[in-house]
């Protein structure tokens, strides 16, 4: 089976902190009995960027990028990410991120749908609302 999710930063955030519900972390745990975490080098960037992380969760960051897989800004993801920045003024980092997850067809797996409900075509799902 191949992989339908991308993981946005926050969904990353909330698994590396253990800070999912009993819901959220019981799809998350079924989940990645199936495939491995996948996300887009935006989220890569993020999590790297993360001024408030301590040098244990830098640790764990690093740990995390080296098990999973990063899908790199390729020429399509960028000629999305420019169609959706012009046409829904998302901010760069979220035009990525859904750009990345339209060109590979998959399901955005984040705590902010608000942030991409308006992106046509995107399929996104808030763990803790399922």
């Amino acid at each position: 089976m191949g992989i339908k999710y991308l993981w946005d930063t926050n969904t990353v955030i909330y698994y590396l902190q253990k800070q999912f519900s009993p819901q959220a972390e019981k799809f998350i745990d079924e989940l990645l009995e199936k495939e491995k975490p996948l996300i887009s080098a935006i989220t890569e960037i993020e999590l790297l960027c993360w001024n408030s992380a301590a040098e244990k969760d830098m640790e764990l960051i690093h740990g995390f990028i080296n098990d999973i897989e990063v899908i790199e800004l390729e020429q399509p993801i960028k000629i999305k990410t420019v169609e959706i920045r012009k046409k829904y003024k998302v901010k760069l980092p979220d035009a990525i991120i859904a750009a990345t997850a339209l060109v590979y067809n998959l399901t955005l797996i984040t705590r902010n749908i608000s942030d991409f409900k308006k992106i046509e075509g995107l399929e996104a799902i808030d763990p803790y609302n399922l």
